[in-house]
């Protein structure tokens, strides 16, 4: 009996992680590729897989809302990284945030240990000639990207995405800063946000301060078409829109009170926790590019701020991603070559779920392609068919990056008048849709079993996955 081959999966990130955990539990052998740590990129700091670069929350987790809406299907359908996600928690009132390192290590340890699963450590330059899933994400490297160019015969596109800095606890002045979540949402009184509030004066001078300080220079490819990602836009990016842009965008009050004067700040940065140990916090929505001194400049201007500690200072990086509507089908099939699928931020999808889920996918249909099964077009009802519908038919010459959200749901026959209630209607559609789906579908069960076992093989002491 001839041995079967294996899929070759390019990539180590979410997507990449996921797909090669989906095929290997439909029982066919999987090559792991990754460049790290020999081939590193400007936005990594370790060699584990599935390492989040940018922040650590998977947004929100609330039933009715699309990032829960999305997760609550990668539950049904058995992800691995889901329930790694939430293995790694720490507090972030209604959204999924995880320790960085600990989800990474939780990831890495099932795949090495899968034993279907072989993890190769090395860069590929070339896209394989057997069935493939590349999912190399933001930053594809050089050659590799001009075989993938080469492929779909046209030039990339591509947009610009940067990272918020991250300062340790013990730094933040708590004689200013105050724990709380908006609108008193969190696990306890405290809240799980640490935040800075400011009164106008100290935000204008802020403003200023951001105006005026010195970003890091494009290099020249990236000169050459200087946009920007807007789900991903660096703070001074935003300062420039206008004074009060911040004011009304991730500096925005509302729903928080400052207990030193009982009223609203004028403006106030939310932290939050970056790590189990809850020794670092990240700062929410403060993507930069700006010089590294220049941030500890600039940022040690925000109230409770004034000593901080950066442990990782922000950053920008060029992103990749096809024109998938041109290029891809709804499961994420190659329109060109049947054996070939992509997944993950490099197909058009934005955002940490949205990028797990694309990989679940493509790794389903990579393993129903070579077992001569039927391709998985989910309804685009739920919320990953409704993402992969749109980046199969947007119109190709206006084509972005779309994250998870309900605008690109079908509309609800005689929707509801109350907004809580509509977005409700829209979640219980796409479960009753997803179930339906899946309904002749019964070994979807085992794989759902499958992933939950898999990760309580690894739920070994936290502390220990820390350091």
């Amino acid at each position: 009996m001839t041995a079967q081959k294996p899929v070759h999966v390019i990539g180590g990130g979410l997507a990449g992680s996921e797909a090669a955990w989906q095929i290997a539990t439909r029982g066919i052998p999987v090559r792991l590729y990754e460049m790290r740590p020999a081939q590193t990129t400007p936005a990594h700091q370790t060699d584990k897989l599935a390492e989040l670069v940018c922040s650590n929350s998977l947004g929100s987790d609330l039933p009715d809302r699309a990032p829960g809406i999305l997760k609550a299907e990668l539950r049904r359908l058995g992800s691995l990284l889901i329930a790694c996600a939430e293995k790694s928690t720490v507090p972030a009132g209604g959204a999924l945030a995880v320790d960085r390192d600990v989800f990474a290590s939780y990831v890495t340890d099932a795949i090495e240990q899968h034993p279907l699963i072989t993890l190769v450590r090395e860069e590929v330059t070339q896209i394989p000639d057997e069935p493939c899933v590349i999912a190399t994400g933001p930053l594809t490297a050089e050659k590799l990207a001009q075989e993938i160019a080469g492929l779909i015969g046209e030039e990339y596109l591509y947009f610009y995405d940067a990272i918020a800095p991250t300062i340790s606890l013990e730094s933040i002045d708590m004689n200013i800063a105050f724990r709380a979540s908006r609108y008193g949402r969190g696990e306890d009184d405290e809240g799980d946000y640490i935040n800075c509030p400011m009164d106008k004066e100290e935000y204008e001078r802020f403003i200023t301060a951001v105006l005026a300080a010195e970003v890091i220079p494009l290099r020249d490819f990236e000169r050459e078409d200087p946009r920007f990602f807007e789900g991903c836009l660096p703070v001074e990016q935003i300062a420039a829109r206008g004074e009060q842009s911040l004011a009304f965008g991730p500096m925005r009050p509302v729903g928080l009170k400052d207990p030193r004067t009982g009223r609203r700040p004028y403006a106030v940065l939310q932290l939050r926790q970056d790590n189990l140990a809850g020794t670092l916090y990240s700062m929410v929505g403060f993507q930069t590019n700006l010089r590294f001194p220049e941030q500890r400049r600039v940022f040690r201007l925000i109230p409770g701020l004034e000593h901080a500690e950066f442990h990782r200072y922000g950053m920008m990086h060029r992103n990749t991603f096809l024109n998938a509507p041109a290029h891809l089908h709804a499961s994420l099939q190659h329109k060109q070559r049947a054996d070939l699928f992509f997944a993950g931020q490099i197909t058009g999808v934005e955002g940490y779920v949205g990028n797990i889920g694309t990989g679940l996918l493509a790794g389903i249909n990579a393993a129903n392609q070579i077992q001569e099964r039927e391709q998985w077009i989910l309804p685009p009802t739920t919320m990953l068919g409704a993402l992969c519908h749109y980046i199969a038919h947007a119109e190709p010459d206006e084509f972005q990056p779309m994250k998870a959200n309900l605008g690109i749901l079908p509309a609800l026959d005689n929707p509801p008048r109350n907004k809580r209630e509509r977005k409700q209607a829209y979640a219980t559609r796409a479960a009753r849709d997803l179930d339906v789906f899946l309904s002749n579908l019964p070994e979807i069960l085992l794989k759902v079993s499958s992933a939950q076992n898999a990760i309580s093989v690894y739920n070994e002491d936290t502390t220990r996955r820390a350091d």
